[in-house]
């Protein structure tokens, strides 16, 4: 899916919800017996009118071993038989040496046909170029996350001009790539830290967890992070995927996609977008 691809994707369904497929076999339905397929079926179909992508985190299919793995390759080919016009995003933070890296980008990019993967820079610029390049595909750079940890080292100041770590890695990153190939990760627990990451990023998408269960704002996010092409995707896991866990959790799922996808156009009517 290339820029444009994406763009006219967040207009005509009024939408820039990225729903996680994050299933935890814990919280899961019991009639489904840990059957992380089945369970992102029924929650995509139920979905899938509400959102322009879906990201599966691969830490939850890896935990089960091989089994897990074929769930994953199975339920990104469900998304792109089924709902061909939907981002698929592979969150596997990786991030390697060029060589190893060369081999990852063909593996998600190749193989498994996602549309982008989330990729860790800290071993610089041969660990994040091979995986740009391919046609309508995309890098998307850990910049400001919304994890506990992220002040450990992402806002610590460099001696060199006084910025944060994260403006420096983001500067550096986005010189590698470009808007139709280069997206970053910034969590919607910064909040007016977006000010900064535009001024840095004016018209770089940005993949945006944090939403809802770790307690960022979606108004403060488009606020501050919003451009006039939108310029965002929400991520919503778990309190889309496991706000039930009863028989009814699609029909659950549905209702919390729908509410997140009426605020957003709301707030894409209010920015002109739509």
């Amino acid at each position: 899916m290339n820029r444009q691809q994406l763009i006219d994707s967040i207009r005509r369904k009024r939408s820039f919800l990225c729903v996680g497929l994050d299933p935890d076999t814990a919280k899961m339905p019991a009639h489904l017996d840990g059957n992380l397929l089945e369970f992102n079926k029924q929650i995509i179909d139920a979905t899938a009118e509400y959102a322009i992508a879906y990201k599966p985190n691969l830490a939850f299919y890896e935990v089960l071993g091989t089994r897990g793995y074929e769930m994953f390759e199975q339920t990104v080919a469900y998304i792109n038989d089924n709902y061909p016009d939907l981002l698929v995003i592979a969150d596997a933070k990786r991030g390697d040496i060029g060589n190893t890296s060369r081999m990852y980008a063909r593996s998600f990019f190749e193989q498994l046909g996602v549309d982008a993967v989330t990729v860790a820079p800290y071993m610089g610029e041969d660990s994040v170029t091979p995986f740009i390049g391919f046609d309508g595909k995309w890098v998307i750079v850990l910049g400001l996350t919304s994890n506990q940890g992220s002040h450990d080292f992402q806002m610590l100041r460099t001696a060199e001009g006084g910025r944060y770590l994260f403006e420096e890695v983001m500067t550096k990153a986005s010189s590698w790539g470009n808007e139709g190939n280069m997206m970053f990760v910034v969590g919607a627990t910064q909040g007016r830290m977006f000010e900064d990451v535009r001024r840095i990023l004016p018209r770089h998408f940005l993949l945006v967890p944090g939403v809802g269960a770790q307690g960022g704002s979606l108004e403060e996010v488009a606020r501050y992070g919003m451009t006039d092409e939108c310029g965002l995707i929400v991520n919503s896991s778990r309190g889309i995927i496991h706000a039930s866990n009863g028989r009814d959790f699609a029909t659950v799922a549905a209702a919390k996609a729908r509410e997140m996808q009426q605020q957003m156009a709301t707030l894409l009517a209010a920015k002109g977008i739509i």
